[in-house]
């Protein structure tokens, strides 16, 4: 556990983007971005760039679970983020990884497809994300359409109920909480629920700015968050805060396609 004067260490077990702007590389970013260090377990790699995927090559499922043994033998972990699983074999690492993490949070950002479109998770493997992973899950933030296909649910034609009914069935899969985020709708709120209380959150919308890597930034600030000791519900807002702020400061001339966001809010340089 993190004393008075240590910086948390959030984990992220996700996929490599090469062209830096999703995966692991989105989440080391929104680490630094909320004051926390990011360590990685990296589930596979990819080669992408800003207009699509090229080619997946997972990473073996020893390998996955010696980097988490490695990082939490040495350093700690105080959160950890999971995003891009792939496969199931995958997902069994994983789940036997997280047993050497008892009692540390998580959050699980269930990643399906890319911004480009393409397939980030088989689809017979999506049973096994929600029995093995999601009830381990302290928040799980799902997008509309992920929380669609692993509740089943089809989509709702008044936006407001079909997303209530998505959280509570996200819920209802186990986790201890869930954010149903609305970056796949026109109301673009993010709707939390945890049992108790079902609270919309709001924040800046910034229509034509791109939001490549928007979902990892914002699962990877809920996080660093709750590693700081922020409960759920206020994490979750501080997140969206975050992932808004990065989408309205997005890298649009980086690569011919869609821009990464940008949790650091880099700018260009003179001269």
């Amino acid at each position: 556990m993190t004393t008075e004067n240590e910086i948390p260490k959030v984990l992220s077990i996700a996929g490599s983007d090469s062209g830096g702007g999703a995966g692991i590389q989105a989440d080391l970013k929104a680490f630094a971005a909320c004051g926390v260090h990011g360590m990685t377990a990296v589930t596979a790699i990819t080669a992408q760039n800003t207009v699509g995927v090229d080619l997946i090559e997972p990473v073996s499922p020893e390998m996955i679970v010696a980097q988490i043994r490695s990082v939490a033998a040495d350093i700690g972990v105080d959160a950890v983020k999971i995003g891009m699983l792939g496969d199931r074999e995958t997902i069994e690492a994983v789940s036997r990884g997280l047993e050497l993490l008892e009692g540390v949070p998580v959050v699980l950002d269930p990643v399906m497809v890319s911004e480009s479109g393409a397939d980030l998770l088989e689809p017979e493997a999506r049973d096994a994300l929600v029995s093995e992973i999601l009830p381990r899950a302290t928040v799980v933030t799902p997008n509309i359409p992920e929380a669609q296909a692993i509740t089943g649910i089809e989509p709702d034609g008044d936006p407001g109920t079909g997303q209530k009914a998505l959280v509570r069935a996200v819920f209802g899969l186990g986790a201890r909480s869930a954010v149903v985020t609305g970056g796949h709708s026109e109301r673009l709120v993010d709707l939390f629920f945890d049992g108790e209380r079902e609270v919309e959150i709001t924040g800046e919308i910034h229509p034509g700015r791109s939001a490549h890597g928007s979902g990892c930034t914002h699962s990877s600030a809920l996080a660093a968050f709750i590693a700081r000791g922020v409960e759920p519900l206020e994490a979750a807002k501080k997140a969206r805060e975050v992932a808004s702020r990065a989408v309205a400061d997005s890298l649009e001339g980086i690569g011919s396609g869609p821009g990464p966001v940008n949790a650091l809010g880099l700018q260009p340089q003179d001269g």
